[in-house]
């Protein structure tokens, strides 16, 4: 894509986004790094985007967030000249569909055949994601219409044909909420986790909106069952967390084996009795917290407990 092709569409990108009253983060330094096959991973836009890129255009798993549109706009130019054509969304988060208004603004409609126009529906990409989704934006205000989906799935799995492979958007009922999906590409065997699974923190469960700690496990039980490994459990399929870096099976099993031993700790207090100050005075995820529960004030370790607790103590829903 040309030079100015590029600065065209950077340039309506900042235009919309302080038309939105969103602040732009242009110079920052995004990462790219290659996946496989047709797959990438751009990193450092709030959240990690995957990007299918070839001969049908761009598919986005999430959109980070808002404030780096512009630059992550050019990291999608500089793998792919194509038009961006879809924009998946695993999660109601600012960090995931923070980017929805500008990329689908970037991008059209996938009309596929001869069509190249559908009346109503030829401006922008479409934004597919869990009806859930959907609701919970119309009834939050932090999230405004035009981040909202365009086209909403209700069923277990939502698929379409894109870049030579068959692609699979997997709902993952009540796991960090009851808007998360996650997304494979089977052909490239790569998984976009979104945040059920992620090398930074614990599972940032939230209970007020459908949460539960059996819902992440059933998610991260979902991943592995997909997941295959390759020699001495190393390689094979390819996982790409909601932040780190790219993981495989092994990677994935001791994320779900911590989250397991730290459910299990704080089950079996709770049938001795014990309450959940005492629980967290007896610290059931001490030798993880290091990793998981430093230097983040928005989803400690003592917050993270609670509510396994909670999730525990209420019926699951």
């Amino acid at each position: 894509m040309t030079a100015g092709v590029i600065g065209h569409r950077i340039a309506g990108v900042l235009a919309l986004l302080a038309t939105l009253g969103v602040s732009t983060a242009m110079g920052q330094s995004l990462r790219t790094t290659h996946v496989e096959g047709p797959i990438w991973l751009i990193s450092g836009a709030g959240g990690n985007v995957v990007v299918s890129a070839g001969d049908n255009g761009v598919l986005l798993v999430d959109s980070g967030s808002a404030e780096y549109s512009a630059d992550l706009l050019q990291a999608i130019d500089d793998i792919s000249d194509g038009t961006i054509r879809y924009i998946v969304n695993t999660r109601l988060h600012p960090d995931r569909v923070g980017g929805n208004a500008a990329l689908r603004a970037a991008g059209d409609t996938f009309t596929g055949g001869n069509a190249t126009q559908i009346g109503g529906v030829d401006v922008g990409a479409a934004v597919i994601g869990h009806e859930n989704l959907l609701l919970r934006m119309v009834f939050d205000a932090d999230f405004g219409i035009e981040l909202q989906p365009t086209e909403t799935f209700f069923v277990p799995r939502f698929d379409l044909y894109f870049n030579n492979e068959p692609v699979e958007v997997i709902y993952q009922p009540n796991a960090l909420d009851d808007t998360n999906s996650i997304v494979h590409f089977r052909r490239s065997d790569v998984i976009a986790a979104g945040d059920v699974f992620r090398l930074d923190s614990w599972p940032y469960i939230d209970l007020e909106n459908g949460g539960s700690i059996e819902g992440v496990l059933d998610a991260l039980n979902d991943l592995l069952d997909i997941a295959i490994a390759d020699t001495l459990s190393e390689g094979g399929t390819l996982i790409v967390p909601g932040h780190g870096r790219i993981s495989d099976e092994s990677d994935l099993l001791r994320y779900r084996d911590m989250v397991t031993i730290v459910r299990d700790r704080i089950r079996a207090w709770m049938d001795r009795g014990m309450s959940l100050d005492e629980i967290k005075q007896a610290e059931p995820a001490f030798e993880y917290d290091s990793r998981y529960g430093q230097g983040r004030d928005d989803w400690t370790t003592e917050m993270f407990v609670e509510a396994v607790y909670l999730s525990l103590s209420s019926p699951r829903r």
